[in-house]
């Protein structure tokens, strides 16, 4: 399996509508594109927030072909609307890791 992580740092002044987008918009978006089995959202603790609360979203693939077909058939765009919505008030890095055990 693979897990495609996003790490995203939001601005606290956003904080609660980046969570109701996720929730009611972004995350069915994501698994409609029937690549990802499953997603975990999370939000990280013990962290300094004075420059922004900080999530994790884990998309789940059964292989890296499909990752792959999300990078080149659908990332442009999801990064975009993203971008449209909510501007320099967040950052993302992105990971993707091979589950091992």
């Amino acid at each position: 399996m693979i897990i495609y992580n996003i790490t995203a740092k939001v601005d606290a002044g956003v904080a609660d509508k980046w969570m109701r987008w996720l929730k009611e918009e972004h995350l069915d978006e994501m698994m409609n594109t029937g690549l990802f089995s499953d997603y975990r959202l999370c939000r990280l603790m013990e962290q300094d927030e004075s420059e922004g609360v900080t999530f994790v979203i884990q998309y789940h693939c059964d292989s890296i072909e499909n990752y792959q077909t999300y990078l080149q058939e659908h990332a442009p765009r999801m990064r975009k609307k993203t971008l449209d919505k909510f501007g320099n008030h967040f950052a993302a890095f992105r990971t993707v890791m091979e589950v091992i055990n």
